[in-house]
C-alpha cells in the first residue's frame, strides 16, 4: 500500500510533465500552419531533428545545460518552467480531486487554462479555439458534474448560470469603453468560463484575487523593468488563471456568509 501511496503521485508527476512538454510543442506551433503531428520535434534554430535524450521533459534541460545538443543555441527557458508548472499542477489536482473522474476533469480545465496563459503571454491574445472548448466544460460542470446545493434546483441553476455571465459584464464594461484597449475581450469570454466553474462567491474571489496579482505585478514592472509604463500592455489572462486556481485550491471564498453567492 505504501508503494501505491510513493508511485501514483509520481506517475501523476510525470503525466503533468508529459502535457507541460505537449503543450510547449503546441504553443510554438498554433496557428502557424505547422500541425503539432506533423514530423518530429526539430531545433527552431538548426531545424535538426531531436532525439528521445532531448525532449525528456526538465531533464533534457538540464542535462543540455539549456542549449541546443546540436547547434549550441540557448533553448527558452519557457520550456522547463512550463513543464514544472504543469507537473506542480497536477499534482495539486491529484491531491485535491483524488476521484479518477473529477481528476480528469479538473486537470483538462487547467491544462486548457494553462495553455491559454502561455499563448496570451507570448501574443497578448486567447485564442477562441481554446475558450469554447473551456465554456463546454464549463457547461458540463453546472449541468452535470456538479452537485446542486441545498435549496430548490430552479434556483441552484439560476445562479449558477447567472455567475459566468455577472463576473464576465464588468470585463466586457472595461473592453466596450476603452475599445478593447485597456483589456482584450478574450478576458470577457474566459471569465464567463470561469464564472460557470467557480460559481458567483468562489468566482467573484477569484477575480479579486486576479485584480489584485495583476496590480502586484504591475507596481513590481513599473519600478522595476525599464521602459515600462503605467499605460503599458500586461497580459490578463495569467492572472484570471492564476486567482481561479488559488481560489477553488484553496477554498478562497471572500463572500461565503452572503446568500445565494454559490
Amino acid at each position: 500500500m505504501s508503494t501505491i501511496f510513493f508511485i501514483l503521485p509520481v506517475g501523476v508527476l510525470l503525466f503533468g510533465a508529459i502535457i507541460g512538454s505537449f503543450l510547449n510543442a503546441l504553443s510554438f506551433r498554433f496557428n502557424t500552419g505547422r500541425s503539432i503531428a506533423n514530423g518530429r520535434s526539430r531545433c527552431m534554430h538548426c531545424n535538426h531533428t531531436l532525439g528521445i535524450l532531448d525532449l525528456v521533459p526538465v531533464f533534457s534541460y538540464l542535462l543540455l545545460r539549456g542549449r541546443c545538443r546540436y547547434c549550441g543555441t540557448k533553448i527558452s527557458l519557457q520550456y522547463p518552467v512550463v513543464e514544472i508548472v504543469a507537473a506542480g499542477i497536477s499534482l495539486i489536482t491529484y491531491v485535491t480531486h483524488p476521484d479518477p473522474l473529477a481528476f480528469f476533469f479538473w486537470l483538462l480545465v487547467w491544462m486548457i487554462l494553462l495553455f491559454i496563459v502561455i499563448y496570451d503571454l507570448r501574443h497578448t491574445i486567447i485564442p477562441w479555439s481554446f475558450s469554447i472548448p473551456l465554456l463546454f466544460l464549463a457547461l458540463l460542470w453546472v449541468f452535470i458534474f456538479r452537485d446542486p446545493m441545498s435549496g430548490s434546483i430552479q434556483s441552484y441553476y439560476l445562479w449558477a448560470l447567472l455567475a459566468g455571465p455577472l463576473l464576465a459584464l464588468p470585463l466586457f464594461l472595461i473592453s466596450l469603453v476603452s475599445g478593447g484597449r485597456w483589456m482584450g475581450w478574450g478576458d470577457s469570454m474566459l471569465e464567463l468560463s470561469l464564472g460557470l466553474l467557480l460559481g458567483l462567491s468562489v468566482g467573484a474571489s477569484a477575480l479579486m484575487c486576479a485584480f489584485w496579482s495583476g496590480a502586484l505585478v504591475g507596481i513590481f514592472l513599473l519600478f522595476l523593468k525599464k521602459g515600462f509604463k503605467i499605460r503599458s500592455e500586461i497580459p490578463f489572462a495569467p492572472f484570471l488563471a492564476f486567482g481561479a486556481f488559488l481560489a477553488h485550491t484553496f477554498n478562497v471564498d471572500f463572500f461565503s456568509s452572503l446568500p445565494l453567492l454559490w
